[in-house]
Order: structure tokens, then C-alpha cells, then sequence
């Protein structure tokens, strides 16, 4: 039987108390980390000690940049977080440790997964299908990378909140701060056919009231559990052999867009980030592409 991420979390304190003899204090400290690296997995659907991978460490530490906590903070967290899987691994309870690749992080940045535009164009492609779901697979996808929301924002867009005639989407960000962020002529278009031909099959004999703009078979809003999944599957039916995830696409935006010239405070807006150095982890992921570039077409690279 798996063995679930609370019941796990148990048993490695209980380790620490009765066998390690660490002090109240430091415990109480090893609780609320990971207390919160599971709420965060459990937000995207993972509830067993087997079913976590890297990425979704990764994704944490992500979350935490964009939380704006601080360094010594993100480090100390992972450091619970790798101690829990190295007890897991030692009690046999998993076969692979998520968490070995994450023994030397950089503690000054957690540099996000990037795809390439031509990775994404493969992306965008993947949904096929006239029916309700790649349609609206299709759309959310393109929305997605044309504006850069968090996973829970796009999974939470109301139709009221899209403007396909001015061209941009309304979105209530964290601390309820609202944003306008504009969108691309194919999301538009996705967006408008997926309304125009998907979505009233969803609400067939449902809630012709739902608010909602992305909806699932039963007519209610998607979760992000799924799009999570979704999007992880359709990157690997294109070739994408990266980990994928809905944040995947938020750095690919932000990324391409600095690569691309545009400002940097203007970038800050649409993602929706309070404080700037948290916008300023793309410049570095930037350079990187610019070294990785110089080196490979330099005549003496």
C-alpha cells in the first residue's frame, strides 16, 4: 500500500524526537517546512511518497522565490525536505529518491526549466481533435503561454475576465491584486473557438450559469491536478524529454519575452510579481541563453 505524505511526515518526526534526540525547537521547525512542501503537493494532486518527483521539488522552491522568501529560508526548507527522503529511502518505504539531484542547489537562485520556442511551438501543437477537450486543451495551453498566469489563475479565469475584442485578460492575483495582461492572436483565436464550439457541450444539461471559462466534462472548472497531468503528458507525446509543468510555460514566457527586448518592470506587471528581484531571476536564465549561444557559435566558442 503507498504510504501517504502525512503518515510519512509522522513517522520521519517521531525518528527525530526518539532516535536523533534533536531538540523540541528544531522539530517544531522540521514540521512547519514540510508541513508546507506537502499542502504544496497536495495542491497538485500528490498524496503518497511515491508519486513525488524532482520537479516537484523543483516547483516548490519555484514557489517559494515567488512568495519572495528569503534564501536562508528556501535552503533550510530543502534541507527537510531531503532529510525526509533520505529517511524514506533508508526505511525502504520508496526505491528512488526525488530528492538526490537537489543535494547541491544553488542557494542564491533556483534557476527555472526553460523551453525552447520551437519546444513550445510543439507544445501548443500537441492538443488534436475537434471535440470539446483538445479544443479546450488547445486554448489553455496557448492562454497559458501567451500571458504567463499562474496555474490556479488560468484554472480560475472567468469568461467575464476575457476581452477577446481588446485583446487581453483580467486576472486577481496573490493579495487579491488585479492585472490586465494582454494576449496572442492564437490564444484569442483558440479561446474564441474553444467558447464558440467546446464549451457549450460541457454545459450541455448543466449550469448554463457557470462562470467559469475552462471547464471539465461535468461543467465544473478545471482543477490544476489535472491541467498539471495534462500538460507533463503532452509535452512527452511531442518528444519534450524536459520536465513540463504549467510553471514551465510561465518562465518559457517571461524568458522569451526578456530574450525579445521587452522591459523588465513590464514583464514584473504580467507576471504579477510584487518585488522585482523576483522578475530578475529571468535576466539570469537570459544570459545563460546568450552564453550558451556565444559558446556555440563563436568561432572560438
Amino acid at each position: 500500500m503507498p504510504l501517504e505524505l502525512d503518515a510519512a511526515l509522522d513517522q520521519f518526526l517521531q525518528v527525530l524526537l526518539l532516535e536523533r534526540h534533536l531538540a523540541k525547537s528544531t522539530i517544531e521547525g522540521y514540521s512547519r517546512d514540510l508541513v508546507g512542501f506537502i499542502q504544496f503537493l497536495d495542491s497538485l494532486g500528490v498524496t503518497d511518497v511515491t508519486a513525488v518527483r524532482a520537479a516537484h521539488i523543483t516547483e516548490h522552491q519555484l514557489s517559494l522565490i515567488e512568495s519572495g522568501r528569503a534564501v536562508r529560508t528556501r535552503a533550510r526548507v530543502l534541507a527537510a525536505v531531503r532529510g525526509l527522503f533520505r529517511y524514506l529511502e533508508s526505511e525502504r518505504l520508496i526505491t528512488v529518491n526525488p530528492a538526490r539531484s537537489s543535494t547541491n542547489p544553488n542557494l542564491g537562485r533556483v534557476l527555472p526549466e526553460v523551453l525552447s520556442v520551437a519546444e513550445v511551438d510543439r507544445l501548443l501543437a500537441a492538443p488534436s481533435g475537434s471535440g470539446p477537450r483538445p479544443l479546450r486543451d488547445a486554448a489553455m495551453l496557448a492562454t497559458l503561454y501567451a500571458t504567463g498566469l499562474r496555474v490556479s489563475e488560468l484554472c480560475n479565469l472567468l469568461v467575464r475576465e476575457v476581452n477577446l475584442n481588446a485583446g487581453y485578460v483580467r486576472t486577481l492575483g496573490k493579495g487579491k491584486k488585479e492585472r490586465l495582461v494582454p494576449i496572442t492572436e492564437l490564444a484569442r483565436q483558440r479561446i474564441e473557438i474553444y467558447q464558440a464550439q467546446g464549451r457549450p457541450l460541457f454545459l450541455k444539461d448543466k449550469d448554463p450559469n457557470q462562470p467559469a471559462l475552462f471547464l471539465t466534462a461535468r461543467g465544473k472548472p478545471m482543477s490544476r491536478q489535472w491541467f498539471y497531468e495534462c500538460i507533463g503528458r503532452f509535452a512527452r507525446s511531442v518528444g519534450i524529454r524536459k520536465s513540463v509543468s504549467p510553471h514551465t510555460l510561465r518562465h518559457s514566457f517571461a524568458t522569451h519575452l526578456l530574450e525579445g527586448g521587452a522591459d523588465l518592470r513590464a514583464v514584473q506587471a504580467m507576471l504579477g510579481h510584487a518585488d522585482i528581484t523576483t522578475t530578475e531571476i529571468y535576466t539570469h536564465v537570459s544570459r545563460a541563453r546568450l552564453v550558451e549561444l556565444h559558446r556555440k557559435f563563436h568561432p572560438r566558442g
